[in-house]
């Protein structure tokens, strides 16, 4: 896409436009280019398998999103990396995402792969919360694990790997508002067309920190539960 074409879109009012580098994948694989650009917090792997699909046309590799939606009960936390920039008391936190995906005006090209980016993520089970009425509220419950009931990534650089005809494309979406955003965005896809050509790097070999292993259950107490369990087994109320 020339510059000229990017402002154009741009007069359209399209406020995400989508810069693309393709490629060959050679020997690469999606595992090998996910740990050559996206090894780390806020990325994911996708395989485009679809109902009795037994063979993945498209592999999706996001690159780190700096932008997530995280939500616990009907509280929703826009955040810019570690920072929060924006929180809602939302009634319907799924309508909230509606809202906040309707400011992405993104322009559609062709050529560019079925997905492309977006909000990629996931609803935990107790979203049905938010959707039937009858089991509204209950969110006070303890929560041991600590995972978030949504949390999206706003996914806005990504590999996608064909893997059919063995073509690589590099997404980045620029915003044509900020300043030299055309030049930064090919900028950043010349940056991890050069990634693609470094080795791999090996696996650290440090080894975590020792932690102590406690339990939560104390001798006696485990051989009554299994005792219990044994009883349970011989009058058939278990199996």
């Amino acid at each position: 896409m020339t510059e000229a074409e990017f402002k154009g879109l741009a007069a359209q009012g399209f406020n995400r436009v989508p810069l693309l580098a393709e490629t060959f994948a050679d020997l690469e694989t999606p595992l090998s280019l996910y740990l050559k650009l996206a090894n780390r917090s806020n990325t994911y792997l996708l395989e485009s398998v679809v109902g009795g699909e037994r063979f993945g046309r498209y592999s999706f590799i996001g690159l780190a999103a700096p932008v997530r939606l995280r939500a616990v009960g009907s509280l929703v936390t826009v955040m810019h990396g570690d920072a929060v920039t924006e929180k809602s008391q939302a009634a319907d936190p799924l309508e909230f995402v509606r809202q906040f995906l309707s400011r992405y005006r993104v322009a559609e090209l062709p050529g560019l792969p079925r997905f492309c980016g977006g909000l990629v993520g996931y609803f935990g089970y107790d979203v049905v919360r938010w959707i039937e009425p009858r089991l509204s509220g209950g969110w006070l419950k303890p929560d041991p694990v600590g995972c978030p009931d949504m949390l999206l990534l706003v996914s806005e650089e990504l590999a996608v790997i064909d893997n059919l005809s063995g073509k690589l494309y590099l997404v980045v979406y620029a915003d044509p508002a900020k300043p030299r955003a055309w030049q930064d965005a090919q900028a950043r896809l010349r940056e991890l067309l050069g990634a693609l050509r470094l080795p791999l790097s090996p696996p650290s070999e440090t080894r975590d920190a020792e932690t102590e292993v406690a339990s939560s259950f104390d001798a006696d107490t485990f051989r009554a539960a299994v005792g219990r369990a044994i009883r349970y087994v011989h009058d058939g109320d278990i199996m």
